[in-house]
């Protein structure tokens, strides 16, 4: 068949379903806004079903990752383009949520920091570039590198993630697609098999919104399991705001049936730390008590009240 004679929109096949044509809306620019809408909004549905198919394999790299963490390792991102920013975006948000420290949570990107804002041309095809950039970060043996492509063949990406596997590190593999080279390289694959966009090839869509969803899960249950979380409760939240500090004092009144002045005194005296005061009111002992208590239960607020 001659170029011209192809119709208008059809694409020469790619092994890779995030690259195809989505079946259902092949006139999406003709519909009304209302239905665009809707028809936009409804697809990401299977982001949510590609994660819940993806929970055992999610586990699999939770359960890997947490020896490596326990003994002070790092996790490590490595994405271009919106996988690049979505691993920006994870590590970013563990330090307010969860104090966890930054110099813990390293997300590399293909272009650097200026591709966090634009688009670095070339850059995801670099794979010796990902490789330096796992070098320059000095991953090792106790670090937890993921890795996050939507078509699972980013040379920055796979270049990052040997890197990674040479250096001892655990490596984790997100991919939007089944086969991938991605997938097979990683120790911990993680298929999300999200299918064809609406927007045909535009994977910022249901493709991404997968990896958001699976990469909060993964750290989320990464950080409970690290004691981070107390019930359900945030308790290793760093109050760097009026809001926080709102919720810092709501979270210990909730968890120890105090009022709104005891809360706060609590907090004062325990440098701001929600689990300690927690501890402190529970137990009825000093703040450097209870702060000593955590250490010694390696920070678990639920081991220091000595509750099951």
């Amino acid at each position: 068949m001659s170029a011209d004679s192809r119709s208008p929109g059809a694409l020469l096949p790619d092994p890779r379903r995030t690259e195809g044509v989505h079946p259902d809306h092949p006139d999406l620019d003709c519909l009304e806004i209302p239905e665009l809408v809707r028809v936009l909004a409804d697809d990401q549905r299977g982001a949510v079903e590609a994660v819940r198919a993806a929970a055992p394999a999610i586990a699999r790299a939770v359960a890997a990752a947490l020896p490596r963490l326990e003994r002070g390792g790092r996790l490590v991102y490595a994405g271009a383009g919106t996988s690049g920013r979505l691993g920006v975006l994870d590590a970013t948000e563990l330090t307010p949520t969860f104090s966890w420290p930054p110099e813990r949570a390293v997300p590399l990107i293909a272009g650097g920091d200026r591709a966090i804002r634009e688009a670095v041309e070339g850059a995801e095809d670099d794979r010796a570039a990902g490789a330096a950039d796992v070098a320059a970060a000095a991953v090792g043996p106790d670090d937890v590198l993921i890795a996050v492509a939507a078509s699972g063949t980013t040379p920055y990406v796979l270049g990052a993630l040997d890197a990674a596997r040479q250096a001892g590190a655990l490596t984790v593999g997100l991919s939007n697609n089944p086969g991938t080279p991605l997938l097979r390289a990683a120790e911990c694959p993680v298929l999300l098999d999200t299918g064809e966009e609406v927007i045909s090839g535009s994977t910022r869509l249901k493709a991404g919104t997968a990896q958001k969803i699976a990469l909060n899960t993964f750290s989320s249950a990464v950080m409970v399991r690290l004691g981070k979380v107390y019930g359900n409760l945030m308790v290793d939240v760093r109050a760097t705001n009026a809001k926080l500090e709102g919720r810092a004092v709501r979270l210990v009144r909730h968890a120890t049936g105090t009022d709104e002045a005891v809360a706060r005194e609590a907090l004062s005296k325990s440098d701001g730390s929600v689990k300690v005061a927690i501890v402190t009111l529970r137990l009825g002992v000093s703040a450097e008590e209870a702060a000593t208590r955590l250490e010694a239960h390696h920070g678990h607020a639920r081991a220091a009240l000595e509750e099951q």
